[in-house]
């Protein structure tokens, strides 16, 4: 998943920040979460049918960072489903560790590689295997007197310390100390060994003994037509600079394992396209209306979000071919944690948001299955949750 947040800048998951691009986030993330806003959501009438336990809604600020707000939602979620007491962790160190291993892959792939605050939903399990866990309060990233995430200044430098690494060509022994130091002066040193609740732990005991998920539990899928279904393929987002797999299911099953996830008790970690125009994180709805916004006249687009509207009907094929075209692509990341319907029984996907709980439900959103079966990027799941038979034919 790009950066998380929009598609203008994005690379993929997350919407993203990236200096990259050196564009002002906040207006941005400020675009989209006035979309609509004047437009009323009275006409919607929700009943939950699963609404899984969670943590409370966080902000991400001015950062690209929602593929790790939502992972590390995920996994604090993932605490409660085991029983366990959840655990605020911190985005930040899943970020931090990842800004560090995407310095190491942008050399070494000689500047031919993205980069900026985006990510991806793997990153936060792969960052959890090799670094581990640390809870929310003792590391915040917040170590120049914000009170939240502010990147920009940060990006620029490290992204300017990078270039400057490969254009040399000839690399010293120092270079990765200068770039990790430039990123802990910004959002703090790691540190070695903490208290947690009275006793002392590492990042790797503390995912160990407190966390305790087994990051090999977990898989990302998606839906293309350029792969055989079923089979592992590199997922071609600009954000996935680790080059990892993905596995392929059909567009079909992209609901179906999701259905199958919550009604086990199993939430979903979400990559996605926010940049439609029938995305409206202020009015906390998101739909594929059957007529093109760009064929609406103006009262039906001021009345997009007034009540439930048509949905177009979405095929492997209109899928496969908004991704070519550029229309779907890596923003953002986000939470799945719950299925409701409306007044007229269409199912939607309650879904958590890391924007802060400036809409109308708090924090959350209601995404019909067909906008989820349109725009998603990737999911991200503990392996229990996928129905049998899939999990057969992806033979995991």
């Amino acid at each position: 998943m790009n950066k998380s947040i929009f598609k203008p800048l994005v690379f993929a998951s997350g919407l993203l920040l990236t200096s990259t691009f050196g564009f002002a986030q906040d207006n941005l993330v400020n675009s989209l979460k006035n979309n609509q806003s004047a437009n009323s959501t009275s006409g919607f009438k929700f009943t939950d049918v699963i609404n899984l336990e969670n943590t409370s809604v966080k902000n991400q600020g001015s950062s690209g960072t929602c593929w790790s707000y939502s992972t590390n939602s995920f996994l604090e979620s993932e605490m409660i489903r085991m029983g366990k007491q959840p655990v605020a962790l911190s985005e930040i160190f899943s970020a931090r560790n990842v800004y560090v291993e995407k310095g190491k892959n942008y050399v070494r792939m000689h500047g031919a590689v993205s980069l900026g605050d985006g990510g991806a939903l793997h990153d936060v399990i792969n960052m959890y295997r090799k670094y581990g866990a640390v809870p929310q309060v003792n590391y915040t990233g917040l170590n120049y007197g914000t009170k939240i995430n502010k990147f920009g200044e940060m990006g620029s430098i490290t992204t300017g310390i990078l270039e400057a690494v490969v254009k040399n060509k000839t690399l010293t022994p120092n270079w990765q100390k200068a770039y990790t130091a430039a990123i802990d002066s910004y959002l703090g040193q790691v540190p070695e060994k903490f208290d947690y609740k009275g006793k002392s732990y590492t990042p790797q005991t503390f995912a160990k003994q407190v966390v305790g998920i087994n990051p090999d539990d977990y898989v990302e899928l998606s839906s293309f037509n350029d792969y055989p279904f079923y089979s592992k393929f590199t997922l071609l987002v600009q954000d996935n600079w680790s080059f990892d797999q993905v596995y392929n299911v059909k567009v079909n099953e992209i609901t179906d394992i999701i259905d199958n996830a919550l009604k086990n008790g199993y939430s979903v970690a979400w990559a996605t396209d926010v940049s439609e125009k029938s995305f409206s994180y202020k009015n906390g709805v998101a739909y594929i209306p059957a007529k093109p916004y760009e064929e609406m006249n103006e009262q039906e687009k001021a009345g997009m979000f007034s009540e439930p509207k048509p949905e177009m009907e979405i095929t492997q094929e209109n899928r496969q071919l908004a991704f070519d075209n550029y229309e779907t692509t890596d923003d953002h990341g986000m939470h799945i944690v719950g299925l409701a319907k409306d007044q007229n029984g269409r199912e939607y996907y309650i879904v958590k948001n890391s924007w802060g709980v400036t809409n109308d439900y708090k924090g959350y959103l209601y995404v019909t299955k067909n906008y989820v079966k349109y725009k998603t990027t990737a999911f991200l799941l503990n392996k229990g949750g996928i129905p049998a038979a899939i999990r057969k034919n992806l033979g995991i």
